[in-house]
């Protein structure tokens, strides 16, 4: 007996259809990660990181929050976090999956209804699987279908209360989501809107705190926002009403059951928001970048509603993107092949992302590279 068949039949399966992955790492100029604002090697969290230990400030929680794994770091982080983002309490998590998928799974309740846009993250969808309400997915950005949906709901004698999953960003397609319009219809159901900012925190916003603005000041308004992305490290922080973090507190099982992450993770993702915060010529070289990008990329098949420092080249088949990939790799940019089902089938894409890892002539060059792989591509 072959215990091993299924999966290698369906790694087959996935290495025949062009979407089998495999592990590479960084290499080249970085037009594939999400340290948007290059802090993820940068010496001043180094050196944070280096005083912090020399101050004795531990690398290791020992324990959950619960039991003994609490820190001055952690609490500190979540109570600048509160008042720097216009929040009633913060709770920190080792990742924004980890965040999303206690969120969904521990909030909403029976009776309740989750409406998640179709491109939500992959761990809004794990956290409502393993949740206690119903949830309907609604077409990408499309208020009127959220609108009717929940109006349906309640005409069909939905009573408990529903919520709206957003990101403020969506990280495939560049593009962003109406919070206004989201908030509107939110305020209008008594709803709860939950905004995924993790591609926008650092990158957008007043002093970093992403396009959610006053909106995320609202009672009836979650946000989340990822510390592993533009602000260098990890962990996710969700922003909230005092009474929703305390019943996280007691009912969250990846919370209760987890280590707690480093007090160290939680010293620098706080050093990183005051970091961001008082140096606004960090989003500033990053929209030069973008602003650069959009006129060198003129032409090429980007996804609609770009408005970001997300480039999607779209491909559509998913042989073509990875060959693609692999030929701007050999010359030395660090640019992946995204394909189904991260995004729709017949969407693969290459995925450009700027940061200020890299340089205006490495975009300027990147353009001329990416006109030529397309170039072959069409002509194979």
């Amino acid at each position: 007996m072959d215990r091993f068949k299924p999966y290698r039949d369906q790694l087959a399966e996935l290495d025949r259809a062009g979407r089998k992955r495999r592990l590479a790492t960084s290499a080249g100029r970085d037009f594939s990660s999400n340290d948007y604002l290059g802090l993820a090697r940068s010496s001043f969290l180094q050196e944070a990181a280096q005083a912090a230990i020399a101050k004795g400030i531990a690398h290791g929680s020992g324990g959950s929050r619960l039991l003994g794994g609490n820190h001055p770091e952690h609490e500190a982080l979540e109570a600048f976090a509160a008042a720097h983002y216009g929040a009633e309490t913060s709770l920190f998590f080792g990742s924004g999956f980890a965040a999303n998928t206690a969120l969904f799974a521990t909030l909403p309740q029976t009776g309740d209804l989750v409406l998640h846009d179709e491109l939500v993250h992959a761990s809004v969808h794990d956290g409502m699987k393993l949740g206690r309400a119903a949830y309907r997915t609604f077409p990408h950005n499309d208020c009127n279908a959220l609108d009717q949906e929940i109006r349906a709901w309640r005409a069909a004698g939905g009573t408990g209360t529903a919520w709206i999953a957003v990101e403020s960003l969506y990280s495939m397609d560049g593009d962003r989501a109406p919070l206004a319009d989201l908030a509107r219809i939110a305020d209008a159901h008594d709803a709860m809107l939950v905004i995924d900012e993790a591609h926008a925190v650092g990158v957008f916003g007043a002093r970093g705190s992403g396009l959610s603005g006053r909106i995320g000041e609202q009672e009836n308004v979650i946000v989340l926002r990822t510390c592993g992305k533009a602000l260098g490290g990890e962990g996710g922080l969700l922003t909230m009403p005092a009474i929703l973090r305390e019943f996280f507190i007691n009912r969250a099982r990846p919370f209760i059951f987890s280590t707690a992450p480093s007090p160290l993770t939680a010293h620098l993702a706080h050093q990183a928001i005051l970091h961001v915060a008082e140096n606004p010529a960090l989003q500033s070289g990053l929209a030069d970048h973008v602003a650069l990008a959009r006129s060198c990329f003129a032409g090429l098949n980007l996804a609609s509603g770009q408005d970001s420092q997300i480039f999607p080249v779209i491909v559509g088949d998913d042989g073509t993107a990875v060959a693609m990939a692999e030929r701007l790799q050999s010359q030395g940019y660090d640019v992946r092949a995204i394909r189904p089902p991260t995004v729709p089938a017949g969407t693969a894409r290459l995925r450009v992302s700027l940061t200020l890892n890299i340089t205006a002539d490495d975009i300027r060059s990147l353009a001329i590279a990416l006109r030529e792989a397309l170039a072959m591509a069409e002509a194979a």
